[in-house]
C-alpha cells in the first residue's frame, strides 16, 4: 500500500469553492474507483489557500494504472477540471509509505496538524527509529493519527498527522509532553537528525472521510 498527499496553492479566497467542488462534483464522478480517499482538509494556520488531499493506492504500478483511466474519463476532463484549473496556483504531490496508516479519530469536529520535518541525509531511518521508541510517551497526551516517509516528491522527509480537538487541547497537549523527560531524551536524539520543520493546521472539509 502507498498514500499519495496532494496540496494545491489556489489563488486567495477560492479553497472554500475548490473543496466543494471537489465534495460533488469530483466525488460524484471518481468516488474511490480511481484511489481512495482518506481525507480532504483546508489549510487555517500556516501556508494559506491550500487544499491538501490523502489518497490510498495498492502499488506505485495501481496509482499509476487508475491515474490514467481517470485522464480517459471524460466527465473528469470535461465537468471538474474546468472546475478547478482556473483556481491552481501550484500542485505538490508526495508519494508516502505508510508507518502508522491513517487512523480515524474517535471523535469529529477535530482539528488537525500536519507535520513534515526533512532530515539530514540518510537521517530519516534514525529519526524514525527514535520517534517510534518514544511514540509511547508522546501519546500519553494526545493519539497519532499517520506516520510516513517520503518515497518521491521530497527525499529524506517524514511526516507525521495528529488530531486535537481544539487548538487549546493542540497547545496542552504538546506543552505536557515536552515536560516529559522520556520525550525530552526523544528530542535530543531526534532533534539534530533534522534540518527543516514544517506544519499545517488543517481542518477537514465536508466531504473529507476523517473528521
Amino acid at each position: 500500500m502507498i498514500n499519495e498527499l496532494r496540496i494545491y496553492t489556489l489563488k486567495a479566497g477560492s479553497a472554500p469553492e475548490v473543496a466543494k467542488n471537489s465534495g460533488t462534483v469530483a466525488r460524484a464522478i471518481r468516488g474511490d474507483n480511481y484511489g481512495k480517499l482518506e481525507g480532504y482538509w483546508i489549510t487555517e494556520i500556516g501556508s494559506l489557500n491550500q487544499v491538501v488531499h490523502l489518497w490510498t493506492y495498492e502499488s506505485l504500478n495501481d496509482r499509476a494504472r487508475l491515474r490514467a483511466e481517470l485522464q480517459k474519463n471524460k466527465r473528469w476532463t470535461e465537468e471538474y477540471i474546468p472546475l478547478i484549473r482556473p483556481h491552481l496556483v501550484r500542485q505538490d504531490i508526495r508519494l508516502l509509505n505508510p508507518i502508522i496508516p491513517l487512523r480515524a479519530p474517535a471523535t469529529t469536529g477535530n482539528v488537525y496538524e500536519l507535520r513534515y520535518y526533512r532530515t539530514r541525509p540518510g537521517g530519516a531511518k534514525p529519526w524514525l527509529d527514535a520517534f517510534t521508541g518514544a511514540l509511547d510517551v508522546r501519546e500519553k497526551y494526545s493519539k497519532i493519527s499517520g506516520l510516513w516517509t517520503t518515497e518521491a516528491g521530497q527525499p529524506n522527509e517524514v511526516m507525521h498527522l495528529w488530531a486535537y480537538p481544539d487548538l487549546n487541547a493542540r497547545a496542552k497537549a504538546r506543552g505536557d509532553a515536552v515536560k516529559d523527560p522520556g520525550w525530552q531524551a526523544f528530542l535530543k536524539t531526534g532533534g539534530p537528525l533534522l534540518d527543516e520543520m514544517n506544519n499545517l493546521i488543517m481542518l477537514p472539509s465536508a466531504h473529507s472521510p476523517v473528521q
